[in-house]
């Protein structure tokens, strides 16, 4: 049964002043009319925090293109009406990608209302909690280590770097290659994270300065088999130019830069591949296929680590520590 309301944390428009409360986003109870109709009505359980959250929290013009707005790019519960056969009330479902949280309003609620193309049944060997866990982080990541394998960077092949390993899809990313048998070096900024990151398979974490190389040399000394970069800039300028031959990088961030400033000598001398990672738009064939291995085989049993729960009262905290970059991990939030 749809209920007359749901709560949910509202961007009523640009904030204008940072201390205003009249701009500020706020948590609101709704009578149903006003969420906007979709075709599959979910009571979301679950959902996370992602940088691109914390932006929509803001109202970043880039991320959020109607107001008011709800964010949250990732929600996980149990379907309440659905005029689809395949999709059946009562069952539990995951939503990532696609636009919501961006166009549409997102998980940061009790309720939401989506195409039903978006719906992915969940699979079995997950938990609401856990494909939460996972969201648009692990997603993004488990298609990162789908792009390696399908560049054949296997755990035989040598090291592979994680640049950002402490942040979520970074930190996904070291789980699930460990999980898998890789060799993996995480690379982080927070050197408080070293131990942790070990914990969660690196076999031995390095510094930004470890990878980083300021010279204008079109190419480093081979040093990776392969490498996940979260970051960009300089970080993934550097990993392409030392990547042993026929080695991969796949780019999925660009928190340190969107410029790429190098020659292709990487490229053509020793055959290597940039694979970029675009998860929102990943086909529902393929989209399925990732979520059934994240549910079973690639499951790695770290899953849990390195995660924080939280309620929706809490959010406005996390965000700013995300915009600060201070998060670590990753934040679910339970409704």
């Amino acid at each position: 049964m749809i209920p007359d309301l749901f709560r949910c944390l509202l961007v009523d428009q640009p904030p204008t002043d940072a201390n205003s409360a009249s701009t500020a986003p706020q948590i609101v109870d709704l009578p149903i009319g006003r969420l906007p109709a979709g075709e599959v009505t979910i009571r979301v359980a679950y959902s996370s925090l992602n940088y691109k959250d914390a932006l929509a929290y803001q109202g970043h013009r880039g991320v959020v293109k109607n107001f008011p707005h709800v964010p949250g790019i990732d929600a996980a519960g149990v379907v309440l009406d659905s005029p689809h056969p395949s999709i059946l009330a009562g069952a539990e479902v995951l939503v990532t990608g696609y636009e919501l949280g961006q166009s549409s309003w997102g998980g940061w609620s009790e309720l939401i209302s989506v195409p039903a193309a978006w719906v992915v049944p969940m699979p079995r060997g997950l938990t609401l909690r856990e494909a939460m866990i996972y969201g648009t982080a692990g997603f993004t990541a488990a298609q990162s280590v789908m792009a390696l394998q399908r560049n054949e960077v296997f755990p035989k092949s040598g090291e592979v770097v994680v640049s950002g390993a402490s942040g979520g899809v970074g930190s996904m990313a070291v789980r699930l290659l460990a999980h898998l048998g890789y060799n993996v070096v995480a690379v982080t900024g927070k050197k408080e994270q070293h131990a942790a990151l070990l914990e969660l398979g690196a076999q031995r974490v390095l510094t930004r300065e470890d990878i980083v190389d300021g010279s204008q040399r079109p190419m480093l000394s081979a040093r990776w088999a392969g490498a996940v970069d979260t970051v960009g800039g300089k970080m993934l300028e550097s990993l392409l130019r030392s990547i042993r031959y026929g080695g991969c990088v796949t780019a999925c961030g660009l928190v340190a830069g969107a410029e790429l400033a190098m020659t292709v000598y990487p490229f053509l001398l020793r055959g290597i591949s940039l694979c970029g990672i675009a998860s929102a738009d990943c086909p529902a064939d393929k989209r399925m296929k990732i979520w059934e291995l994240l549910a079973g085989e690639w499951k790695p049993s770290t899953l849990a680590e390195l995660v924080s729960e939280v309620e929706m009262e809490e959010l406005p905290e996390q965000v700013e520590r995300i915009l600060r970059g201070e998060m670590v991990g990753r934040v679910v939030l339970r409704l």
